[in-house]
């Protein structure tokens, strides 16, 4: 199932698809190996000068692309030269290599099948947190301590707090933990982003979020709702689809998704927008009102997932999987994080342990910056020395401005 919070930001994943990466694999969880490629260290070169060139002569980019295309997957010769005992040991190595892919293919089936075993385990505790959350029943004495130990523990790390004042015995009883899911998906940095305000008002009666594993590799995220004035659904669910075939190293491919259909309520449809707009007989100089209604962000387009690319404009393809690999990678977010610590998103805990993945990736940024600011800096010294030298005069604005950069 899911592993620790902690180590899951540090590089974030690219979802693989069959059209952009045919012989990479996406992992079914946490225990799969993430696609990616080695980083590669670039060399020194002028970059406004080669930029200039492309920029100059498009059709260079779209011939160079075309040359190493067309070299991926060709033969140097050096196989074909070797002597007949040699390509015969090179067979053999083949042959021991299909049997290391079937074993990597049935561990990859042996991993899904723990992880089922274990959501078996898991899936009472969501129940059960369900039940809480929406007011059901209430926790067991057993569970509020375990749960009271780790604020003491906090607690006792900080400064000693404030009196805690007790609640207002005449307040207003409160039935489980309004806007849970709400506050937990906002505090989810991937989901927050597609979170409009006019999609607050329907996420508040989300009652639950839940998944289930399919027969085949795959999975499907259920989120559950109370009645509301959106939409007549109960339930809207996604479903994750891997092909077949396992990969080159006994994983997954991720195929594609399939989201239902959400029956909107009249005028009531979040993803989209009615424009208005006034037109003017030529003949009459009657004016009236059109209405149209175009696509809008929304939370909910999630459930009507992007199509894979039929056709050959690179333009189109590109923004087409780089909306598949988004899509992809807010499905394992869910699945991986938001439902399995949803108590840890809904009171912040869990941002943490993204924010501190987030500054060790923005140290590493600035070590590169350091490099382009020590070279800002020598190029006001080398003025300032300039400046020095063309007014005699010294005043002592300039001088003071001087060393307020260098300090």
């Amino acid at each position: 199932m899911a592993e620790p919070i902690r180590n899951k930001r540090a590089d974030p994943p690219i979802a693989p698809t069959p059209q952009n990466t045919p012989l990479n694999t996406a992992p079914i969880s946490s225990h799969a190996q993430q696609p990616g490629v080695a980083s590669i260290k670039e060399e020194d070169l002028d970059r406004a000068a080669a930029a200039s060139i492309f920029a100059k002569d498009p059709r260079l980019v779209s011939l160079i692309q075309g040359r190493l295309g067309s070299l991926v997957g060709r033969s140097s010769g050096y196989i074909e030269s070797l002597p007949a005992d040699v390509k015969r040991r090179v067979a053999g190595l083949k042959g021991i290599q299909k049997e290391h892919s079937k074993l990597e293919a049935e561990f990859q089936e042996e991993v899904l099948q723990l992880e089922k075993k274990y959501f078996a385990k898991f899936t009472p505790l969501y129940q059960q947190r369900a039940a809480i959350v929406n007011g059901q029943t209430e926790p067991t004495e057993d569970q509020v301590q375990a749960g009271e130990e780790d604020e003491e523990d906090e607690e006792d790390e900080e400064t000693e707090a404030a009196p805690k004042e007790k609640a207002s015995e005449s307040a207003e009883k409160v039935s489980g933990i309004p806007e849970f899911w709400l506050s937990a998906m906002k505090n989810q940095i991937s989901l927050a982003e597609m979170i409009t305000d006019r999609d607050e008002e329907a996420l508040k009666s989300l009652t639950d979020i839940r998944m289930e594993y399919l027969d085949k590799p795959g999975f499907r995220l259920i989120f559950e709702f109370a009645e509301n004035e959106y939409f007549t659904n109960k339930t809207i669910t996604k479903t994750y689809y891997y092909q077949n075939e396992s990969g080159y190293g006994g994983d997954f491919i991720y195929d594609h998704a399939e989201g239902d259909k959400i029956n909107w309520k009249e005028d009531k449809d979040l993803t989209v927008r009615v424009e208005q707009k006034k037109q003017r007989n030529k003949t009459t100089k009657q004016t009236r009102i059109v209405k149209k209604t175009v696509p809008t962000e929304s939370f909910f387009n999630f459930f009507s997932p992007p199509k894979a690319p039929t056709d050959d404009d690179e333009s189109t393809t590109s923004d087409i999987e780089e909306r598949l690999e988004l899509d992809y990678q807010l499905g394992e977010d869910i699945k991986e994080k938001l439902i399995p610590r949803a108590i840890d998103w809904f009171t912040g805990e869990a941002l943490a342990f993204e924010e501190l993945d987030e500054e060790d990736f923005e140290d590493a940024e600035f070590d590169d910056e350091d490099d382009e600011d020590d070279e800002d800096a020598s190029e006001d010294q080398d003025d300032e020395d300039e400046s020095d030298e063309d007014d005699e005069d010294g005043s002592k604005p300039k001088q003071e401005a001087a060393e307020c950069k260098q300090s």
